[in-house]
């Protein structure tokens, strides 16, 4: 009896912390995407803000961070649902963002890590769905 009903508990407590971290995952993700279009709007059109908004740091540690949630919780849903789809989707992204980060600022920032932190939220979202 208490030999199932561990790892019921197990489960779910691992289920509920993945899905947690996809959640967080769509979130780092939006918020790299308001960090990129907002940066691009006060920047370019106003003039203000270049010195934080465009500082490197801030992207790399974007990355950091995007990396390693993706990573544990995408990694994770990917060997329990067996799956690749989320997995695929996902490393792609961070392909992008981290491509983003190579070419410095500019166009080709802004379009790399658009593209890139969309198809790291659409990972998470796969994997919520359990692909």
């Amino acid at each position: 009896m208490l030999g199932s009903l561990f790892p019921r508990i197990r489960d779910q407590v691992q289920t509920f912390a993945q899905d947690r971290l996809d959640r967080v995952g769509v979130l780092l993700s939006c918020l790299c995407l308001v960090h990129c279009v907002l940066g691009l709007v006060l920047v370019a059109g106003l003039g203000m803000g270049a010195t934080f908004l465009l500082d490197p740091a801030i992207h790399k540690v974007g990355l950091l961070l995007a990396t390693l949630v993706a990573g544990v919780a995408i990694g994770v849903g990917a060997v329990r649902h067996r799956r690749p789809g989320p997995f695929v989707v996902a490393m792609t992204g961070l392909s992008f963002m981290g491509a983003a980060v190579a070419v410095g600022h500019g166009y080709e920032e802004a379009v790399l890590t658009v593209i890139g932190v969309v198809l790291v939220a659409a990972g998470h979202i796969l994997n919520l769905r359990k692909a």
